[in-house]
């Protein structure tokens, strides 16, 4: 009998990004699948929040480590990593969001896109 090994399916970026922010026990973790509304600016948002600057930053070096191993992609375009209130991470078709807590509270991006599909995912929060 041969043994033949399952090829392992790609992962996509997303999963990838959840995985970086899960691994550095980011909070509130939620996709925002922005596909089907009109003048989004990108398919999918990931978001969550640390609880501080160096989570905040530590979140952000996992999510982009996670990325790249998993599927071979580097981000676009990132800002914020200088005060870590928010860190953008944009990887075109999908945009991570990573905020410090007061500052997620002040933005609501899930309440700006509150059309979109919301998606939440395990944290230990």
């Amino acid at each position: 009998m041969q043994h033949m090994a399952k090829k392992k399916a790609k992962m996509t970026v997303a999963e990838a990004a959840i995985l970086g922010i899960q691994e550095k026990k980011g909070k509130e973790i939620t996709k925002l699948n922005l596909e089907n509304l009109e003048h989004s600016v990108t398919n999918n948002f990931v978001i969550c929040h640390g609880t501080s600057r160096p989570h905040v930053e530590a979140i952000a070096d996992s999510v982009i480590a996670f990325v790249k191993l998993n599927t071979g992609y580097n981000p676009v375009h990132k800002e914020g990593m200088q005060n870590a209130e928010w860190i953008l991470i944009d990887y075109f078709d999908l945009v991570v969001h990573i905020f410090q807590e007061p500052t997620r509270k002040f933005y609501k991006l899930e309440e700006l896109w509150a059309d979109a599909e919301i998606e939440q995912f395990k944290s230990d929060d």
